[in-house]
């Protein structure tokens, strides 16, 4: 299938295309709202300002794809590969990013409302800027990442591991660090 066939299946009222290979495809601007993508592979795809609210893209392979000011909203990314996407100024509130692999990716400026990213590997993540109040990080990796200027207040970041992270001027007003591994090393009591 090629882009074009996924476009029209998807205007006809087809939703399912659970594992679709797309490696590299074109999907800037496109609404995909409700889309299943589960398991597809779309390394390297364009996705920049596309609209996938509500979408399932559970162990999906994203990685290398551009979704710089995707609308992300609601999107189940649970165990996906993003290593190395660009989601900057990404909407991705109220987003299951639970056991996703982010590794490398930018999350510069990104909105990340009440999303989940509880045991998620975000290793060397840039996450500079964004708005993240009320995220859960439970058991999060997020050792070597750039989360200065975020905001993190009302976080659960309840056995994360911050090691290497940089915390400047983060907002982390009434956040939960129970057993939380900080940035020297110590363990948050």
């Amino acid at each position: 299938m090629d882009v074009k066939e996924l476009l029209n299946r998807y205007a006809a009222g087809e939703r399912n295309f659970h594992g679709i290979v797309l490696p590299k495809a074109d999907l800037r601007g496109v609404n995909l709202g409700g889309i299943d993508f589960g398991r597809a592979d779309l390394r390297g795809a364009n996705l920049a300002k596309a609209s996938m609210s509500g979408a399932n893209l559970c162990k999906a392979n994203l990685q290398g794809a551009n979704l710089e000011h995707a609308n992300l909203s609601e999107v189940i990314f649970s165990g996906a590969d993003l290593r190395e996407a660009t989601l900057t100024t990404a909407n991705l509130n109220e987003s299951d990013l639970s056991g996703a692999y982010l590794c490398d990716a930018d999350l510069c400026d990104a909105t990340l409302h009440m999303a989940s990213l509880s045991a998620a590997n975000l290793q060397r993540v840039n996450l500079s800027d964004a708005k993240m109040s009320g995220v859960r990080m439970w058991k999060a990796d997020l050792r070597e990442s750039d989360l200065s200027g975020a905001d993190l207040s009302e976080a659960n970041l309840s056995e994360a591991n911050l090691t290497g992270a940089n915390l400047n001027a983060t907002d982390m007003s009434e956040a939960f660090l129970t057993g939380t591994i900080m940035p020297d090393g110590t363990m948050h009591k």
